[in-house]
């Protein structure tokens, strides 16, 4: 089942539980990936791949987090929860998180191949480590892991 029908039913249900949080958030990732559904077209594209599925999720969940971010320092909790409920949903459409030791390993093994040495070469990391890690590990926290591991 892909995820534009699993979302389908997911709506489905939400109505039927009355579940009006549920329901929004689901709405709006079917709105997002319609979207760009729509813009791919363009390129002779009839849907969306599992990557571009996983992207949009990805952009998703990041806007959740700088929201809850920003409401945080705002000292609007009622509204930084909110965006946390939103965010829980999101969630359950990516694929697992992997643990920091994960993510570590991964970086180390990267490391190790490029033979990166100093904060200089941050760049030869970043991008394999990221095309890697794409979708099951937050860039922030493989950028911070990364730079902690070089010296930076």
């Amino acid at each position: 089942m892909s995820l534009k029908d699993q979302i389908s039913e997911d709506i489905k249900a939400a109505m039927k539980a009355k579940d009006k949080v549920r329901l929004e958030t689901v709405r709006s990732i079917k709105k997002v990936i319609l979207e760009r559904e729509s813009s791919v077209r363009a390129t002779g594209q009839d849907a969306l791949t599992a990557e571009q599925e996983l992207e949009v999720l990805t952009q998703l969940a990041k806007q959740r987090k700088d929201a809850i971010a920003q409401y945080q320092q705002a000292g609007r909790d009622d509204m930084a929860d909110a965006e946390a409920a939103e965010l829980a949903i999101i969630e359950e459409y990516l694929p697992a998180q992997l643990s920091d030791e994960e993510v570590a390993a991964v970086i180390d093994a990267l490391i190790a191949k490029t033979g990166a040495t100093s904060p200089k070469d941050m760049g030869k990391v970043m991008g394999p480590a990221m095309k890697e890690l794409k979708g099951k590990a937050d860039g922030a926290k493989v950028q911070a892991l990364v730079k902690a591991k070089l010296g930076g």
